[in-house]
């Protein structure tokens, strides 16, 4: 038997290696223009008064999401689940969650999104499930059915490597985790099987190819619905063992295949925050954020938070550095190419708000902003990031919250609609997710920035409309910076594409500066088109590729280059 396997596995590598050529996938042309709004269901909108938000919630806010220049929804899990990690826990792939509504509300969702010129994607948990789960209670039975090998099973309860756990099941093994130990490892089989290790099957065993067509009639039944895509959470980890990526990458050129030829608007995002792994796979788009080293970290997370550093660049101080950053990018990009986009979130559900710590203000707010905002690839904003909303520190363990590193409750507060207690929820969500009473204190809220001109929220609308206006900062327009070995501040850099120039000068430290920049294309002049305080212009004369900077502290100048 274990010869036939092999065999299969040899014949299955041979066509992965073909696929591995990167056959010749095409983009929905619409993602160069997507702006991403991520909306953590349970904190968005309640609309019967159970304190936890709801499909009729976001709904009722499609408008709002518009009005900010957002054109496309990316939905938390939003499955049945037993929230022992706050969704990424599935019990039932086809069923909405009865806490968030019924698989017609989300059907609605789509409607209306599509009837607005918006598009909803998915997230998709595509490497594990909950322990709850009826396909993993069937794989714990004794006799063979067609869900035992759905799972990764040792085949004795007194062996348990790492990442196994124990338990008391009618079978005599113990099963692979991915993370939590309520979230046993769906059976996608390795890339590299350990001949001493019965249990690591093949990708080409019936029990991994039943679980790759499973996720296929998954997607297909949500995009079948309306649907237009997914992010997949977890997305480089299905196959296990896979060092140089064979197996992972067969698998998800299989699933783009399929896909694409059903589906050829649709979209697949990857969360790996490795384009150029993601990429080469079969994924359409990947996240730059806080794992490995991408330099996010650098940029943006202080001493507060679920991930926390003595320094970052994007603070007052004035003693980070950018280049970690700005090499990863220049390499991600390289590898992008024309065959997928970046995404440069401004935030997500995992880790620390832009607002967050010592970064309190609103000069700060907007620094950071202005930066994500101008950065190539596919903008995406985290709910409640447009309004300044805080990371809140000292919140209680909630759904799977709290990880080894810190605790991401801070950043899965609830929307800040209006001024009262509860912010557009009833007071029920102040019990749900144990936000004290005093954290309410000096909150920002949709309501009151709609009134204020130079708010955050319509801060943001400004840059979005600039995306929308220059070509040289849309998703697909080169970057080139402009940095000074003696000193990172501020952050200069220019934005081009078809023969426009835009020149970007961000100073997040609280220091004016004065400094000299070199470019690599000679400046006639420049013109602001944003400038993120009056009371703080910059100076900047050109002389040639030399740029002569006076730079106040905390200020924004994005111009038109002649």
């Amino acid at each position: 038997m274990r010869c036939f396997w092999l065999f299969l596995s040899i014949c299955w590598l041979s066509i992965s290696s073909v696929w591995s050529q990167e056959p010749a996938f095409k983009l929905p042309t619409w993602i160069e223009r997507a702006v991403f709004y991520q909306i953590y269901p349970q904190s968005f909108q309640d609309t019967d008064g159970d304190g936890i938000g709801d499909i009729q919630g976001i709904i009722r806010r499609l408008d709002y999401i518009r009005s900010i220049g957002c054109n496309t929804l990316w939905l938390n899990p939003c499955f049945d689940s037993a929230f022992k990690d706050a969704g990424y826990d599935v019990i039932d792939f086809y069923r909405v969650a009865p806490r968030y509504g019924t698989n017609e509300d989300l059907r609605r969702l789509f409607v209306e999104a599509h009837r607005r010129g918006m598009r909803v994607v998915l997230d998709l948990v595509a490497g594990h499930s909950s322990d709850q789960s009826p396909w993993f209670k069937y794989s714990q039975q004794k006799e063979q059915n067609a869900y035992t090998d759905r799972y990764i099973w040792t085949n004795d309860s007194t062996l348990k490597p790492e990442k196994f756990v124990s338990g008391s099941f009618e079978r005599n093994g113990t099963y692979r985790k991915n993370y939590f130990d309520c979230q046993p490892a769906l059976n996608y089989g390795y890339g590299e099987p350990n001949p001493d290790a019965p249990w690591e099957q093949p990708i080409t065993a019936p029990g991994p190819m039943a679980t790759r067509r499973e996720l296929k009639h998954i997607i297909d039944y949500w995009m079948q619905m309306g649907c237009d895509g997914f992010r997949v959470d977890m997305a480089g980890s299905l196959v296990k063992n896979d060092p140089d990526l064979k197996g992972t990458t067969a698998l998800w050129h299989d699933i783009r295949i399929h896909f694409q030829t059903l589906y050829p608007d649709g979209i697949l995002l990857a969360e790996w925050s490795n384009p150029q792994k993601a990429l080469q796979v079969g994924f359409m788009m990947d996240f730059i954020i806080h794992f490995g080293r991408t330099g996010y970290r650098e940029l943006m997370f202080n001493e507060v938070g679920t991930y926390r550093r003595d320094t970052c660049f994007f603070d007052t101080q004035g003693v980070g550095s950018p280049e970690l950053y700005i090499d990863n990018l220049a390499a991600c990009l390289k590898a992008a190419g024309t065959k997928g986009h970046l995404c440069i979130p401004t935030g997500n559900h995992d880790f620390q708000r832009i607002r967050c710590g010592r970064r309190d203000n609103l000069a700060e707010v907007h620094a950071a902003l202005a930066f994500f905002l101008t950065q190539p690839g596919v903008p995406c904003i985290y709910y409640g990031d447009e309004i300044g909303m805080r990371f809140i520190d000292g919140l209680p363990n909630k759904e799977g919250s709290l990880l080894s590193k810190g605790n991401r409750a801070g950043s899965r507060t609830p929307m800040q609609w209006d001024d009262s207690v509860g912010a557009g929820f009833s007071t029920a969500p102040l019990s749900h997710f144990y936000l004290p009473i005093d954290s309410l204190a000096d909150r920002p809220s949709v309501e009151q920035q709609e009134k204020e001109s130079r708010s955050t929220l319509n801060v943001v609308r400004q840059l979005l409309r600039l995306r929308q206006t220059y070509p040289a900062l849309a998703c697909r327009g080169d970057i080139e910076f402009f940095q000074n070995a003696e000193n990172a501040y501020p952050l200069v850099y220019e934005r081009r594409q078809g023969g426009q120039r835009l020149l970007i000068c961000i100073n997040p430290s609280g220091k004016r500066v004065e400094t000299n920049r070199l470019v690599s294309s000679p400046i006639r002049s420049v013109s602001p088109i944003f400038v993120g305080d009056e009371n703080k212009k910059q100076h900047i004369r050109c002389r040639g590729k030399r740029l002569a900077l006076q730079v106040p502290a905390l200020s924004i100048g994005i111009y038109l280059i002649q």
